[in-house]
């Protein structure tokens, strides 16, 4: 009888990192300090996410202690594929083998709602609190607009939507109504007293009926995060916090991360300053750009700048344009891609022309 030959194990399969650049690398290697990935456009972000969690895992990380916090469910999955797929292989798994499943990975929204469920009681709230959504809070806030006077008044006041609107970026920036009706809906400003006065029974009318809004899911988890003992037991509850889309968190947001990891002892969050365009929702591009600072020592700061979407022409135009901001981290987007093409900037005259 012949000796059984065991055949060894393709080790560029079962590496989750094989595929990845030297930038990528670090990123995913790094340690437990806090870390800052600047991802460029076109730069694999969402693999080096993906493969930092699978190599947690494969070095010993528990799944259900794992915090990953996206800006879409759509993204949430796409990453539970992309690390499903890279422990899969590292792990030797066959294809029809299920792999380690991320039971804390989703929305800021929906992690914040799964949180405050186990911990109604403890912030005041009842464990059976309805959520509304933006229709339902609209209609409350209209309602409650009807219930003060405020939609039969001769000179108009502001529209339910448009109440709901300045609430929600009052809370999410943490800013003064004043603050928000100067910089946002300046048109509004006459309204201030009234509108202050609508916000107050707005939230009265949500405790009432043991609701909560989409703001309310951040409001009280950062909440959470000031009661000691409780910002505490979930900073140790989740070995490693890692954000996806740094530059599109609010003020609410940060001080959540912040509340959760005040140390930075396993945070890793990924973003690009030159990448915030949702200041009108109330995005605040000082958050990636003070994180570092966060922390003593600072937090380490990595950069992907190898692009694998473009031309270098096309990379040339877009470095020239980041360079002119006034205050950003300093990266040079580059690729194998030379192409030969230069850019053209085109003015077209409405969306049919574009």
């Amino acid at each position: 009888m012949l000796p059984t030959v065991h055949t060894l194990p393709d080790l560029a399969r079962a590496d989750p990192l094989a595929s990845l650049n030297d930038a990528q690398r670090e990123a995913a290697c790094h340690g437990d300090g806090p870390l800052l990935v600047i991802a460029g456009a076109g730069s694999g972000k969402t693999m080096t996410l993906a493969a930092r969690v699978a190599r947690l895992v494969r070095d010993g990380a528990d799944p259900n202690r794992l915090l990953l916090l996206t800006f879409s469910r759509r993204a949430a999955q796409e990453m539970q594929a992309r690390v499903g797929a890279l422990l899969r292989e590292s792990l030797g798994l066959p294809p029809s083998a299920a792999a380690p499943q991320l039971p804390w990975a989703g929305t800021f929204h929906a992690i914040g709602a799964r949180l405050l469920r186990e911990q109604a009681t403890r912030l005041g709230l009842s464990e059976d609190f309805s959520l509304l959504d933006r229709s339902d809070a609209e209609d409350l806030m209209g309602w409650v607009r009807e219930r003060q006077g405020l939609a039969a008044r001769e000179k108009r006041f502001p529209m339910k939507g448009t109440c709901l609107s300045i609430y929600s970026r009052a809370v999410n920036s943490r800013s003064p109504l004043g603050e928000v009706l100067r910089d946002a809906f300046p048109w509004c400003a006459a309204e201030a007293d009234s509108l202050a006065s609508l916000f107050r029974a707005y939230e009265q009318a949500k405790v009432d009926q043991q609701a909560l809004d989409f703001d309310d899911l951040l409001l009280y988890w950062a909440e959470m995060m000031q009661e000691p003992a409780l910002a505490a037991w979930l900073g140790e509850r989740f070995t490693h916090v890692l954000v996806d889309e740094y530059q599109d968190t609010n003020r609410l947001q940060a001080a959540i991360l912040l509340g959760l990891k005040p140390q930075g002892r396993g945070l890793t969050v990924v973003g690009d300053d030159a990448q915030a365009i949702y200041a009108f929702r109330a995005a605040e591009v000082r958050n990636i750009l003070d994180f570092p600072g966060h922390f003593s020592p600072p937090a380490s700061v990595l950069t992907l700048a190898r692009n694998y979407r473009s031309t270098q022409p096309l990379l040339d135009a877009a470095n020239a344009v980041i360079a002119l901001a006034p205050e950003r981290f300093t990266k040079a987007l580059w690729t194998d891609s030379t192409g030969s093409e230069r850019p053209r900037l085109v003015a077209v005259g409405d969306e049919m022309d574009q």
